[in-house]
């Protein structure tokens, strides 16, 4: 990175450019303890970096762009480097075993398409149509608040945000972009963009641009347009920064999670030191391994409210971030871009309400 000095500190902005992660991202590594910054403002909470971590940062990257869950990366940038390559071939031969399985797999049901099955996506378009579904899902469904049947899109430098609420969860998901843009943001009707979401799974890239007050994408030769709202989002940045400090943080495999919360029951949560208690209403319980930082808690949540967000989680885990049981509950993952979801607890004792 030429222009800093060996000993300068960078900001996070100017590490999340060189190294292509967003500064969210930047901030879930920190919090898993793969990247802690070189300094932290004690006044302002700003982070700093040293030269040398765009490396780091870059590795992270690129692990986690193959899928590599966050305790191996951890291992592999604290091994030597005849342990490291054996955790990396060790993943890419479970990769391979996963590749065989979904080859098996979509070879018997393309035999059930017949000739039809052949589109195929990029993995531009791919991501940005993965975003909206989940944007979709976090959307409002009754107009009661017209805007929160919307989603918010907003771009700005290298990055492309959506972020959608019905008032019990909040989703924000942010793109990195292939280049700068300049800073715009409108509202989207959510059901515009389901539509235009499928339509983007069938096409290899695209672009998306706010033009005359509609919002416009253009993949291949197809141009495809989207309705606006005309009503201002509520501020989620401010709710996000507002939030209660963290009491205890969780980490925990994704899948392994959503296998145990599947159904129509209460969810409840029992925290310890290094595991996730889950119980359901109907009688289903069962321990995961976690890391857990901060003390025990408990909490339960409603199906609708839950099972959507982890659904929608990226990649191999995901972060709790609890401060108490009758607050919002942060849900945090960062692979393809970064996904932070607030999700709101039921009072147990009213499994079938919600909170407020």
């Amino acid at each position: 990175m030429a222009g800093f000095g060996s000993d300068e500190l960078i900001t996070i902005g100017v590490l999340a450019r060189a190294s292509g992660l967003t500064p969210s991202a930047l901030r879930f590594y920190d919090d898993c303890g793969l990247l802690a910054p070189a300094r932290v403002d004690e006044v302002t909470g700003y982070r700093y970096y040293g030269e040398a971590q765009c490396g780091r940062a870059v590795m992270i990257r690129r692990l986690r762009g193959i899928g590599v869950p966050l305790e191996v990366i951890a291992e592999v940038l604290a091994s030597d480097v005849e342990r490291a390559e054996q955790l990396l071939d060790a993943h890419v031969l479970d990769l391979r075993r996963r590749a065989d399985d979904a080859a098996e797999v979509a070879r018997a049901i393309k035999e059930t398409l017949g000739d039809e099955a052949t589109a195929r996506v990029g993995a531009a378009a791919a991501t940005l149509a993965a975003a909206i579904e989940q944007m979709c899902s976090a959307a409002a469904r009754t107009d009661e608040i017209p805007v929160l049947t919307g989603i918010l899109i907003e771009a700005s430098g290298s990055s492309l945000t959506l972020t959608a609420t019905d008032r019990y969860r909040l989703s924000t998901r942010t793109l990195a972009l292939r280049r700068p843009v300049d800073d715009w943001s409108l509202v989207a009707e959510a059901g515009d963009l389901a539509s235009i979401g499928s339509w983007l799974g069938e096409v290899e890239d695209a672009t998306v641009a706010a033009v005359a007050g509609e919002l416009v994408f253009v993949g291949g030769r197809v141009e495809r347009r989207c309705r606006t709202i005309d009503e201002p989002f509520p501020d989620y940045r401010a709710m996000l920064a507002g939030l209660t400090p963290v009491r205890t943080r969780v980490v925990v495999a994704r899948d392994q999670l959503l296998e145990m919360i599947e159904g129509d029951d209460t969810i409840a949560f029992s925290v310890d030191a290094s595991e996730l208690i889950v119980s359901c209403g109907d009688g289903r319980a069962g321990r995961l391994l976690a890391t857990v930082t901060g003390p025990g808690i408990a909490l339960a949540f409603a199906p609708t409210t839950l099972l959507p967000a982890i659904g929608a989680a990226l990649g191999p885990e995901i972060m709790l971030d609890i401060a108490a049981p009758h607050l919002p509950v942060l849900l945090r993952s960062a692979t393809d871009g970064d996904l932070t979801t607030l999700v709101m607890p039921i009072n147990n004792s009213n499994p079938k309400g919600h909170s407020n």
